[in-house]
């Protein structure tokens, strides 16, 4: 739910009865706490604020900070902890295991499949569907996430571990987590419960030679730099959603770590210097193997995500026999085609200056960007404050001073004294100023002016009455022009050239030939998942005879 920014609508100091009324509910919602616990979780000394905000996908939030923290989140009356107070009480929820590479998956708004979930010695806690629930970290006590689970403890060993597990609400290193103080999580020992683990520990002290697994606060160092291969690792995918391959390859993984790590050598440099060194490798094999010139200069973003965390390398060495052209063609695309996801698009208003006058009672200025519905409610809240709902028909609004100034046009401002509630609706959103927004996956969301231009397909006649398909605007929608004119080259065999743009700077369009337009929507529309809405032309795809 935080994976990506938020919107802060509200931040105000928390009142006396509200205060108690907070402490009445998150008693309620979490009995466990003791009555010191709750006294001083919810503390009549010290500054309590409610912020209200609003989710990328437009949820209203509530969030309650303590001492600059975010300590709760309420979700349609319901009440839920953040990291930052389960760390002080690590057993407010029921607790579940999960390996450390899980972690970012999780941060990045993946919900915890029950592949990736271990089974501790003494058995899962009993919690029924529905239930909230922590996750943890295998070595470490701090809970990492807030979940809601799915299915029962007995659901989830009688689907064989298989299926979604947990509904992830907020963990550790999203963004809620960076509206605080930014704190690492403390490192908590696990409970040791049967006397089998006892058993195994001892064992483990007194052979002295394999490690006793712990939790580093800082998450790049929860696995050991030296257990990274040129392949690119699988086994978080896997934890995360292929269940085919679930608890074997994660076991295998597991022992390989261990084994590897019993062979090598200690290394003497430290942690920033390892990443420092990883960080070479990545980049010079990237430069060698998978960049083209005409990629560059390449984004930060697209360096960790397609470079980064699948080229770590123990040491930098190309193989007899590679193929640095074909495999960066290769990879790049497949890369490409597999990292790509359709981006979010949510059309904005933004106030103008003649609709200042009626914006500015509810503290907006000239430029604020507003959703549709936040226009609505602004506008039904101006009206009743005002009382201009008409007394003998309540559909009917009166027209005032300043909605006669907003919006009617002079020809209609001696005429018209009243509007229907969907004709004032109206009547505003086309008088602000259009705009909207887009967000990509694991970037912040971008505000641009005007309605989003969408992707456009248009068939052109060539000499020797040749036609040809061109597709514009692909990268308003994170496509690469290259990339697309790759793939349909390879699936219809026909030629694809990239040319600029008449009249634009830096924009290209995709030209391939024959009318292709089948093909085209079939990779848009089922392979990117893009909405048919934000594709113009595909009406003009040709007609298929039928067959005799």
């Amino acid at each position: 739910m935080f994976s990506r920014a938020f919107r802060v609508r509200s931040n105000t100091a928390i009142k006396g009865s509200d205060r108690r009324k907070l402490r009445a509910d998150v008693a309620a919602a979490f009995p466990n706490l003791s009555a010191e616990q709750l006294a001083e979780f919810i503390s009549n000394k010290e500054e309590l604020n409610v912020i209200k905000i609003y989710c990328h996908k437009g949820e209203a939030v509530t969030v309650y900070m303590n001492n600059k923290n975010p300590v709760l989140f309420e979700i349609e009356k319901a009440l839920y902890p953040t990291v930052y107070t389960l760390w002080v009480y690590p057993d407010l929820l029921p607790a579940f295991w999960t390996w450390p590479p899980v972690l970012q998956k999780l941060a990045g708004g993946a919900d915890l499949m029950l592949p990736g979930v271990v089974v501790p010695p003494s058995g899962f806690p009993q919690v029924e569907r529905g239930t909230l629930c922590a996750v943890t970290l295998l070595g470490n006590r701090a809970p990492v996430a807030v979940g809601v689970a799915t299915m029962s403890t007995a659901e989830m060993l009688a689907a064989g571990m298989k299926g979604k597990g947990f509904a992830v609400l907020h963990t550790y290193m999203d963004h809620l987590w960076e509206y605080g103080d930014k704190s690492n999580p403390p490192t908590l020992a696990p409970l040791v419960t049967d006397s089998a683990g006892k058993e195994n520990a001892e064992d483990e002290e007194m052979e002295g030679k394999e490690p006793v697994i712990s939790l580093s606060t800082d998450p790049l160092q929860q696995m050991n730099v030296g257990d990274l291969s040129l392949q690119e690792r699988d086994s978080c995918a896997i934890l995360m959603g292929k269940e085919e391959l679930e608890e074997n390859r994660a076991a295998e993984t597991a022992e390989d770590a261990s084994t590897e790590g019993l062979q090598e050598p200690e290394d003497s440099r430290t942690p920033q210097e390892q990443m420092d060194a990883l960080f070479n490798q990545c980049f010079f094999h990237a430069l060698k193997c998978k960049v083209k010139k005409s990629d560059l200069p390449l984004l930060t973003s697209t360096f960790l995500r397609s470079h980064m965390f699948s080229c770590c390398v123990k040491a930098f060495a190309v193989p007899e026999g590679f193929s640095s052209a074909s495999a960066a063609h290769d990879s790049k695309s497949e890369d490409r085609e597999q990292a790509y996801r359709a981006p979010e698009i949510i059309p904005l208003y933004g106030v103008s200056t003649k609709m200042i006058p009626l914006f500015q009672e509810s503290g907006h200025k000239k430029g604020s960007s507003l959703s549709s519905s936040e226009v609505r409610n602004i506008i039904i809240n101006y009206v009743k404050a005002n009382e201009l709902v008409d007394e003998t028909n309540k559909n009917l609004v009166k027209v005032n001073a300043i909605l006669c100034d907003c919006l009617l046009d002079k020809s209609e401002q001696d005429e018209i004294s009243h509007l229907k509630w969907d004709d004032l609706l109206s009547r505003c959103l086309e008088r602000l100023q259009p705009l909207h927004q887009v967000t990509f996956f694991g970037q912040e969301p971008v505000v641009r002016k005007g309605n989003i231009e969408p992707i456009d397909v248009t068939i052109a006649q060539r000499s020797s009455n040749k036609k040809v398909t061109i597709i514009k605007n692909l990268e308003l929608y994170g496509l690469d022009p290259q990339c697309v004119a790759n793939i349909l080259q390879q699936k219809v065999q026909a030629s694809a050239t990239i040319t600029p743009i008449p009249g634009t700077k830096d924009r290209v369009q995709v030209q391939i030939q024959g009318n292709q337009i089948h093909h085209l929507a079939k990779m848009l529309l089922e392979e990117y998942q893009l909405p048919r809405k934000y594709i113009r032309g595909l009406e003009k795809a040709p007609k298929l005879g039928r067959k005799k």
